[in-house]
């Protein structure tokens, strides 16, 4: 993406160069923001020690996210048994989610430890290109998991990442065609579209209208899609006459079922409100469900209580630690 960045440099920013200043005809000069400053959490300094707790826990649910989500494409990639349309999907959703949370958590991390939590005009077009594009991805993923005894599944995951392409690109120029002259501060821990137009001095109407719009056919049209198939997984279930059986089914269709309504709940609470009623510090919260918990629940949800899966990781585990003493020996 690094070949991109000066053509989203100048096709977002109506000044050309990120360094200059812009001229206002009304209201005299002003210097356009060349970075920005992420609040975090939260700016109390007295709730900074207790937060020292919170980076914490975040580094650990980074670490799991990072171990669940590359263990699931490397099993999925070794073991030729694992090399069906659904695991196809589940691994790309893996490697969805493992680039989800390492465009955020990295940033954040830092910033829990330093004095000056900047990042600069680019890297926040960037940072903000790059989570709109896996969050569209992860839509359109789950919704065509749906379909995973299609032929054409190849297909169907090139045509989500064309799309996501498209999509976060047209938002992301969106956004940076707008002056940030009143304030370069985003309250938030990382460059979304809601902070960046509450704190931009342009007409945001076009945006919000946009932003509406795209939400509306990606999030809810993929919560449509998914509801639906689970309507017909639930039909079959019903008909399955052991008690066991249908206990079973039951219990891995509600998991999965929780981890998708809470990812599209978030997205769709994030992006789908009146702008009169963002609220940051509510937004932060939903923030942190959809960058950082789900992206480290979906291979427990998804995979790991699935006996082929569990096979395969047992059968890569004795693999290794028979590797591993015939080296000592």
């Amino acid at each position: 993406l690094l070949h991109l960045q000066p053509w989203i440099s100048a096709w977002a920013h109506p000044c050309g160069d990120l360094t200059v200043s812009c001229q206002s005809d009304t209201t005299g000069n002003h210097s356009e923001a060349t970075e920005f400053i992420l609040s975090g959490l939260t700016d109390c300094p007295e709730l900074q020690v207790p937060l020292f707790g919170v980076f914490l826990l975040i580094y650990v649910v980074y670490g799991i996210t990072l171990v669940g989500n590359g263990g699931m494409i490397f099993l999925i990639t070794i073991d030729p048994r694992l090399h069906t349309p659904m695991y196809f999907f589940l691994s790309n959703l893996s490697f969805c989610d493992l680039c989800y949370s390492s465009i955020i958590s990295p940033k954040m991390l830092q910033n829990f430890l330093a004095e000056r939590k900047s990042i600069s005009y680019t890297a926040c077009a960037v940072q903000l290109y790059l989570s709109v594009l896996f969050a569209d991805v992860e839509c359109f993923l789950l919704a065509v998991m749906a379909y995973d005894r299609y032929v054409f599944c190849k297909q169907l995951v090139a045509g989500v990442y064309a799309v996501g392409f498209v999509d976060s690109l047209i938002q992301t120029c969106f956004t940076f065609r707008l002056s940030f002259c009143s304030s370069n501060i985003i309250d938030h821990f990382f460059c979304d579209i809601p902070p960046l137009l509450a704190i931009s001095c342009s007409d945001t109407r076009i945006n919000e209208i946009l932003m509406f719009a795209i939400m509306c056919c990606t999030g809810v049209g993929s919560l449509v899609t998914v509801l639906l198939s689970y309507v017909y997984i639930i039909s079959t279930i019903l008909q399955i006459r052991f008690v066991e059986g249908r206990r079973k089914a039951f219990s891995t269709c509600t998991f999965h079922l929780t981890a998708v309504v809470l990812f599209f709940c978030t997205l769709l609470f994030m992006y789908l409100r009146p702008t009169l009623n963002y609220s940051m510090d509510t937004d932060k919260v939903a923030s942190v469900f959809y960058t950082l918990v789900i992206p480290m629940l979906n291979p427990l949800v998804y995979s790991l209580r699935n006996t082929e899966v569990k096979d395969a990781l047992r059968k890569a585990m004795n693999k290794l630690l028979t590797n591993f003493h015939s080296v000592l020996v």
